[in-house]
């Protein structure tokens, strides 16, 4: 079981509704297709390299990330983070808040919401 996050780059939404859409659009545009692979942006591998530099995604150790590498979960301007259950509260709070100082988008698909 895992807690999942998409974070992306690109305006914030003004309302959940509108980041549900656009949080869709990306989802199927750049993580469901399999046709064509596309390098994250630049900010997205930032974000990741920051954001595994405190959570890392050690993969015959790992206690933190439900699919490591989390690298390997991103495509274009969204990353898509799934993390294990048990350490999901501390690790997307931090997540949300790192987004935010990078500019990016953090929202929430199982609550259907923008974090923070």
């Amino acid at each position: 079981m895992s807690y999942d996050l998409a974070v992306w780059d690109d305006d914030r939404p003004l309302d959940n509704h509108q980041a549900g859409l656009t949080y869709d659009e990306l989802y199927e545009r750049y993580l469901e297709s399999d046709d064509v692979v596309v390098p994250p942006a630049q900010r997205i591998v930032a974000y990741v390299e920051a954001l595994v530099a405190r959570y890392p995604d050690d993969v015959g150790r790992n206690v933190v990330w439900a699919s490591p590498p989390v690298i390997g979960e991103a495509s274009g301007p969204i990353v898509y983070l799934l993390m294990s259950y048990g350490k999901a509260e501390e690790v997307s709070e931090y997540a949300a808040a790192l987004a935010r100082e990078h500019g990016l988008v953090c929202f929430d698909p199982q609550g259907e919401c923008l974090r923070p």
